[in-house]
C-alpha cells in the first residue's frame, strides 16, 4: 500500500493551519488555503481572483508592488532561501496581523517567474506580548 504523493501534496497545501498563498505574476491570488482563511478571514472564493491588496496595509502598498515587480521581472529576490519575513497584514474586519513568511517563486518550463507563493503565520500574539514586555522594561527605574 503506497503513498498516494498527489492527494498527500494537495492536503497538505489545502489543509495547512499556516497560510498557504499563491499569487500570479499580476499579483493576482490564485491559491488560499484553508490556513489563509483561518488567518485571514476571507473564504476561498473571495480572495482568489483578486489582487493581494487585499491582505495588505495601504501604507505598505507601495513598498510592496515595488519589490514584487522586481522580483517578477528579474527572477531573483534579495531575500535568500528560508529566510524568514515579518510584516503587518490586514485581515477581513480590517484589523492587523503580525505574520513571519517564508516565499517560493514559480518558474514555468521556460524558465521564467509565473508567480509567487508564500507560506505565512500569524505571531500577532507573540507581537503583542514582546511588545508588552518592552514597554514594561523601558519603564522600569535604571539602577546605577
Amino acid at each position: 500500500m503506497g503513498l498516494d504523493l498527489d492527494r498527500f501534496y494537495r492536503t497538505l497545501a489545502e489543509e495547512a493551519s499556516d497560510a498557504i498563498i499563491y499569487a500570479d505574476a499580476e499579483g493576482l491570488i490564485r491559491f488560499w488555503n484553508r490556513g489563509a482563511q483561518r488567518i485571514f478571514g476571507f473564504a476561498a472564493d473571495e480572495a482568489v481572483g483578486r489582487s493581494l491588496d487585499l491582505i495588505i496595509p495601504d501604507k505598505l502598498r507601495d513598498r510592496h508592488w515595488q519589490g514584487y515587480r522586481r522580483v517578477i521581472a528579474t527572477g531573483t529576490s534579495r531575500y535568500g532561501e528560508g529566510d524568514l519575513l515579518s510584516v503587518p497584514g490586514l485581515r477581513k474586519d480590517g484589523t492587523r496581523v503580525s505574520l513571519e513568511f517564508t516565499i517560493l517563486p514559480f518558474r514555468g518550463a521556460d524558465g521564467r517567474l509565473q508567480g509567487i507563493a508564500a507560506i505565512l503565520r500569524d505571531v500577532t500574539a507573540r507581537f503583542e506580548e514582546m511588545q508588552k514586555l518592552r514597554k514594561e522594561l523601558a519603564a522600569r527605574p535604571r539602577t546605577a
